[in-house]
């Protein structure tokens, strides 16, 4: 494991210093957030993405508790609404993208040649006009690929930074269903950690609301992916979903994956509490070099985070662990490994998005020297088998 020079604290250093020392930490890892988030809706207009051939496009439908920007270009800022926003964009891939990377531009307008796009915004005025676009784009798939995908993004994440992500991630997993992201209100700033922490909480019952909406498309199935402080989100609602009596319902759901899950190990395992074993059926992505979350394990009081804890450890409550440690990707932090390994969205998309389990024993091939899967570790935990690559 690559560890961070050690933090010293003085007992008479006011906890308000050591939080503010932390957080500045983790700024100088994850280095500025861009200021190129205005780009939705804004083709080039020397070069339109339509003309450019060998481009991928991507519908994403959106479900939001962002307030509306003034900004257009923005179109959802990191500020909460009460209300939930439901939109539908395009995303424009390059021919030149490198899987494992998002190709944003340098300055503005994106050039759809060798960047990412976003284009065609619409803002739905109803629930109703939302499950009808839905139902179209589910229905203008084959049968077996009428399914849909659930992406919940982490924690200092712009709108225009979560679309971008979830384009990536459709586009390298080869995912042919629908795909939906739920994006909470992060502002997209280091230094407000609690406050997207917050925002995760006032999003629960949206989240849950979302997959109720969902439950009444023309979808076959479903599959959920959160990535760090919106897996705390997303456990928070499937739990109270849960206790609810509510929570998968129609039986669609099939894989819950839950990358660098940035949730204290002691809450995890009450969260846990309520799921029946079978019904944990749950690949948590951890790593051992995970930077990001080490800074939130020492402004946490040392507890460890479940994306950097003892996959024996989370084994045990009955849940599939994928160790990541010994992969490489290209982010500095190594908290984002589940969409920047090339190895690893494959291992999605060809694994468990394609509707197969992985097996203990390492496939051949990229993943051989770095990956580690153990199973759940109590009765129940469901058979695994092997990802063909």
């Amino acid at each position: 494991m690559e560890s961070l020079p050690p933090v010293y604290f003085s007992e008479r250093l006011p906890l308000g210093v050591v939080f503010a020392t932390l957080i500045f930490g983790i700024a100088l890892l994850s280095g500025c957030a861009s200021s190129l988030d205005a780009i939705i809706g804004v083709d080039n207009p020397r070069i339109p993405a339509a003309t450019v051939s060998g481009a991928r496009k991507h519908d994403i439908f959106i479900a939001t508790t962002r307030a509306l920007d003034a900004d257009p270009a923005i179109m959802y800022s990191g500020e909460r609404s009460d209300k939930i926003g439901l939109a539908r964009v395009t995303v424009s891939v390059p021919p030149n993208h490198v899987s494992g990377k998002i190709e944003r531009a340098k300055k503005l307008p994106p050039d759809p040649r060798t960047d990412f796009a976003v284009l065609a915004p619409v803002i739905y005025p109803d629930k109703g006009t939302f499950l009808e676009g839905l139902n179209s784009a589910l229905a203008a798939r084959r049968e077996g690929e009428r399914n849909v995908l659930l992406f919940v993004h982490g924690y200092n994440t712009t709108f225009t930074l979560a679309v971008l992500r979830l384009a990536q991630f459709v586009e390298d997993t080869g995912y042919t269903g629908v795909p939906v992201l739920f994006s909470w209100a992060s502002r997209g700033k280091t230094l407000d950690y609690v406050y997207d922490l917050n925002s995760t909480l006032h999003a629960r019952d949206t989240l849950i609301k979302t997959a109720e909406l969902l439950a009444q498309t023309e979808v076959e199935s479903a599959d959920i992916v959160a990535h760090s402080m919106g897996v705390f989100l997303t456990v928070e609602a499937m739990r109270q979903a849960e206790l609810m009596g509510k929570f998968n319902k129609a039986g669609r759901v099939n894989n819950i994956i839950l990358a660098s899950p940035d949730i204290d190990v002691d809450v995890f395992k009450k969260q846990l509490a309520p799921f029946p074993v079978e019904d944990r059926r749950f690949y948590v992505l951890i790593s051992e070099d995970d930077k990001a979350l080490a800074l939130s394990r020492r402004i946490a009081g040392g507890v460890n985070r479940v994306g950097d804890a003892s996959a024996d450890e989370l084994a045990a409550l009955g849940v599939t662990v994928i160790d990541l440690t010994k992969v490489k990707d290209s982010s500095n932090l190594n908290h984002t490994k589940f969409a920047d390994s090339p190895e690893v969205v494959q291992l999605i998309g060809n694994g468990i998005l394609a509707g197969h389990t992985l097996h203990t024993s390492e496939p051949s091939g990229g993943l051989a020297a770095g990956l580690k899967v153990i199973p759940a570790a109590i009765s129940g935990g469901g058979e695994v088998s092997v990802v063909p690559y």
